[in-house]
Order: structure tokens, then C-alpha cells, then sequence
């Protein structure tokens, strides 16, 4: 049986497609390969990276083309619903974000509805539904980067994909951040989708050891060769990460870790890659580009400590720790199979091993995106203005900081 997908951005029935039971073609780097007998826009599924991320492994269970089985609620395929769809103009203010629940996902759709776009979110099947989406007036979709099959009912009608999902801490980054965007973009191929923004990690071509920042790099590639209008912005830090690792730990009196290395990193605010990505849509000249998003300035963990101390009032109870500690807890847990989705994230160590500077030059990019430089926010006004919102609240609850003898 065909499976009915062209990644030309057009669906047929009379194309040549992979079988379910073909062997999966994989390129020197774990790349999925193009098949070069025709056009380079047609990719196969199946490829699958190790737990470890250092090489590919072919999976004991390929993934189904996205197509097979995909059926929306009145039994039609991906094939089907292309068609019913006809001639029908997609409106260019169509658009769909994958990831609408987390840090940046509701931050990219409380912009695009502020800018008049009519929004589509992705949410799973889940006991606490996501109403807040809905009371802010985008609609919502079932959909589960875990089941291709229920992506290709979440697209009909859009114009741009925008993909802010990744992986929860629970969950196996390889099935979410790879098997699952791979089905997404050859849905998206198959849908006509006219732009698709993805998220990656800023120097992860230089970290094939970091198994998350492996996966960004071959999705990135996978997503040039699929024939879309793509935008790729590569992210340097969320300032909203260091409210839980720093901000909140030291106004509850708790222990911060910390790390040796000197690494720096420019940290944005959520609301302002939400700006920017938006302002993407609106420049023909982002259209198949990789653009880094970095704050204005760079700063060391430790720096970043102080900050906090500084508009907490408060000394934080630090604990550091080195950095060869780090990467020999990672040697170690890589040596049993339960503990090594554990030892992915500690990974991330070889970046500060690495000493990069986690930043990058934003002159370019911030002219071709329309934004004006002052306008971006800087992680001093940012943490300023947290702490006096948090400050206050504690102040009219009648709170007391526990780091301090006066009540706040």
C-alpha cells in the first residue's frame, strides 16, 4: 500500500513513495537522505539517533510515513484532505504554534494574536486542558508530536507553522525533538504550508557530543532540504530560566548551584524573540534563513548570582560546582541504560567545558527583522523589574523574607 505524500509541498497519489518495511537511508553524519533519483524535497522517515546521540541507529520500529492512517474526523487521509481543500486561499494570518503551552510557546501566541493573527494551538490530551489559550482567543487543536497521525488535521487551513515544542524533562528527547519535528515538516510538506520557523541552539553544529544540540543541527538540515520557506532561529538563553535556578532560590533562602567555568551567555527575554519572530513573518528577507536571537549582553553564572543578589537584597547560599565533577557524574551514569536520559542533560557540561561565549553579533539581524536595539530588554531591567513585582506582592500579603530581618 502507497503511502500518499509528496514533499514538494503538493500531495499525489500517483507519486513514487516509500514502503513501510524499506530500509532507512542514512547519510556519514546520521543525516536523512534525500532520495537522489528524484527530488531532493522527497526525505524518508526512519532515521533514529542513539540514546547517547553520538551515532545514528536504524529503529527496531520505523516510523510510518505521516500520511498512513492519518485521517481526520470523517476518515479522510492527508491525500483527502489536500484536495478538499482545492483551490481554497489560505489566508496569510493563519497560523499554527506547536508548543503553545510552554515558556515560549504562550509568549509567541499572546504576540501573534496581539498582531491580528488568527491562532491555532497544538495541545495534548491532557486532565488540566489549556483554557488560558482559548480565554485569550486562539483555538485549539488535539494534536501529539508522539502520534504523526493526528498532525495532519491540525494544518489544514494554516499558512505558517510556527514550532516552539521540545521535549519535557520525562520525556525521551529523541522521540519528541527528532522522530516527532521530522513528521511534522514532511506533514507540513504535504499540508502546503507557506512558512515554518524552527527553534534551535545557537553552536549546535559545534556540539555533536550534546545529544539535544545534535538533533537541532540534523533538523536544521533536515528542514533545508525539505523545499520549505523556512526560518531558523538559533537561542542563546531565556532570562525566565534564571527565575527558577537563581531568582526564586534566593528569596526562599535555598541553595544555588552553581558552576566554575567563566562561560557567558546572552540571555533574551521570551517576549522579545516572540517580537522578533513575529517581525520574521513580515520580511521576505528571513526566508530561508538561520538567524541567531542573543541579548544584549553576555554574562557569566556567577554575574548572574550577583545580579540577583543585588535586587533581592539578599546573599545567596551558593554551592559550586566543577566542572570536570559534572563530566565525570555524566561518564558515569552513561554506564547504565536508566540513568541515561540523566546523563543527556548533563551533556550540556561540555558546552561550558568548551568556554564559548554564548552570544552573537545582532546588527544584521536586527535590521532585517525592523527592530530598533533599544527596544530589546536587557537582563538588569528584566530582573529589576521581577523583583519589585515579586517584592511587592510579598509586601501586600504581609510576607516576610526569610534571608532578611524586616518584612518586605
Amino acid at each position: 500500500m502507497q503511502a500518499h505524500l509528496s514533499l514538494s509541498g503538493s500531495v499525489s497519489c500517483h507519486q513514487r513513495v516509500l514502503e513501510p518495511g524499506m530500509r532507512s537511508v542514512v547519510r556519514h553524519a546520521g543525516l536523512p537522505s534525500a532520495d537522489t533519483r528524484g527530488s531532493q524535497r522527497r526525505a524518508f522517515l526512519g532515521a533514529r539517533l542513539s540514546p547517547a546521540g553520538a551515532r545514528p541507529a536504524r529503529s527496531s520500529r520505523p516510523l510510518r510515513m505521516v500520511t498512513r492512517a492519518a485521517e481526520d474526523g470523517e476518515g479522510r487521509s492527508v491525500d483527502g484532505m489536500a484536495k478538499a481543500m482545492g483551490g481554497a486561499q489560505v489566508k496569510k494570518n493563519m497560523i499554527l504554534v506547536v508548543g503553545a503551552t510552554g515558556t515560549l510557546g504562550r509568549q509567541v501566541v499572546r504576540r501573534a494574536l496581539d498582531e491580528g493573527y488568527e491562532v491555532r494551538c497544538t495541545v495534548r490530551p491532557r486532565q488540566n486542558p489549556a483554557d488560558f489559550l482559548r480565554d485569550w482567543g486562539a483555538t485549539t487543536v488535539k494534536a501529539d508530536l508522539n502520534d504523526p497521525s493526528s498532525l495532519p488535521a491540525a494544518l489544514v487551513g494554516i499558512h505558517t507553522v510556527i514550532d516552539c515544542s521540545t521535549a519535557r524533562p520525562e520525556e525521551p528527547t529523541n522521540k519528541i525533538d527528532w522522530e516527532g519535528k521530522v513528521a511534522l515538516i514532511q506533514t507540513a510538506q504535504a499540508m502546503g504550508i507557506q512558512r515554518f520557523v524552527f527553534y534551535s541552539i545557537q553552536n549546535c553544529e559545534k556540539h555533536p557530543e550534546v545529544p539535544l544540540m545534535l538533533i537541532k543541527n540534523r533538523t536544521e538540515e533536515f528542514l533545508r532540504k525539505s523545499g520549505l520557506n523556512f526560518t531558523i532561529f538559533r537561542l542563546c538563553g531565556f532570562m525566565q530560566a534564571i527565575i527558577g535556578n537563581y531568582a526564586v532560590p534566593i528569596l526562599e533562602d535555598k541553595q544555588v548551584w552553581g558552576t566554575s567555568d567563566q562561560t557567558k551567555t546572552a540571555y533574551l527575554d521570551t517576549t522579545d524573540v516572540a517580537r522578533m519572530t513575529l517581525a520574521s513573518l513580515r520580511s521576505e528577507a528571513t526566508v530561508g534563513e538561520t538567524l541567531t536571537l542573543a541579548g544584549p549582553d553576555a554574562y557569566t553564572v556567577e554575574e548572574v548570582i550577583e545580579m540577583c543578589e543585588k535586587y533581592a537584597g539578599a546573599d545567596a547560599d551558593v554551592t559550586k560546582v566543577p566542572v570536570w565533577l559534572l563530566r565525570l557524574t555524566r561518564n558515569l551514569l552513561r554506564g547504565f541504560q536508566w540513568a541515561r536520559d540523566a546523563a543527556d542533560r548533563l551533556a550540556f557540561v561540555e558546552v561550558l567545558a568548551a568556554k564559548d561565549k554564548i552570544d552573537a553579533p545582532m546588527e544584521q539581524t536586527y535590521e532585517k527583522l525592523g527592530i530598533d536595539p533599544s527596544s530589546v530588554t536587557t537582563l538588569d531591567s528584566y530582573l529589576s523589574e521581577y523583583y519589585s513585582s515579586i517584592l511587592k506582592k510579598l509586601k501586600e500579603v504581609g510576607a516576610e523574607s526569610r534571608q532578611t530581618d524586616f518584612y518586605v
